[in-house]
């Protein structure tokens, strides 16, 4: 159950604001920044946080559950586990939200696959570190 609210707390919070890094940065927000623009975008990522968590809870849940599943293969190391949650998080994030906009290219790919890759791989990784229950020892 740990597990779950890991995800739940984490992931939508890192990739709401990841979201919307991609965001500003795809509609040129970033090309002349001072300190005023940077106060905006987290003025703005602030005001729209309750509705990352709103979006973003059934999405971080279902990717959640994977990691669980991944949890039950015993020859699959954490590293592994995690890596392929990366990448479960990447295509998941590219498919939705990768023909946003008129852009399309290099950059707007791996920007929109890293609002998943990254969330899903720090909440696998936490929920390894702090989720996990010992195995109990083989006995023979």
């Amino acid at each position: 159950m740990k597990r779950y609210l890991i995800f739940a707390a984490v992931s939508p919070f890192i990739g709401g604001l990841l979201l919307l890094f991609a965001t500003t940065v795809t509609s040129g927000y970033w090309t002349e920044t001072d300190w005023s623009e940077v106060g905006k975008f987290f003025w703005t990522f602030a005001r729209t946080l309750q509705y990352s968590y709103l979006f973003g809870i059934v999405p971080a849940l279902m990717i959640g559950a994977v990691d669980d599943i991944l949890l039950h293969i015993r020859k699959l190391s954490p590293a592994v586990r995690m890596l392929i949650m990366g990448a479960v998080g990447f295509v998941a994030a590219e498919l939705l939200y990768g023909s946003r906009g008129p852009d399309s290219g290099v950059v707007q790919f791996v920007l929109y696959g890293l609002v998943g890759f990254v969330p899903a791989t720090i909440s696998s990784w936490l929920s390894h570190k702090y989720a996990e229950e010992p195995q109990a020892a083989a006995s023979t």
